[in-house]
């Protein structure tokens, strides 16, 4: 499954720590797109899709949530309870997000614009596709 923890190196002192961010070293795509959730709440799920294309780092930095990641013949699960690490999520990879702590923030870096059409939407679709992509 194309997903993997990437540890972010903190420069850290008396006056608190810093993480850089930068695309195609750290972050192992060019950044095209960034966008924040917060205000989240543990009643209510996010996500339910995959994308054909896109690749994504979350960052949870304050809070955490929980991923359920699924590449149509496996599920894990992944908690981001830390600014430390990222989340690495490769091309169609289904994700559902969960158990948000109140106070979650969570950033995320995306390889290129959003694109509805590059959104799948349905769970039945994406396995459909993952098995034609593996006949």
């Amino acid at each position: 499954m194309d997903y993997r923890i990437l540890p972010l190196h903190a420069f850290s002192d008396k006056r608190g720590s810093l993480v850089a961010l930068e695309s195609c070293k750290n972050v192992p795509f060019e950044i095209k797109r960034v966008y924040y959730i917060f205000d989240t709440s543990p009643e209510f799920d996010r996500g339910g899709h995959a994308h054909t294309n896109l690749e994504q780092l979350m960052l949870c930095l304050a809070g955490s949530c929980e991923f359920v990641l699924d590449d149509g013949k496996c599920k894990e699960k992944v908690i981001l309870d830390s600014p430390k690490v990222g989340l690495y999520i490769g091309k169609n990879i289904w994700r559902e997000m969960k158990n948000f702590s109140r106070d979650c923030r969570l950033v995320v870096l995306a390889s290129d614009y959003y694109d509805e059409n590059e959104y799948i939407r349905s769970y039945e679709e994406f396995l459909k596709m993952i098995g034609e992509s593996n006949e």
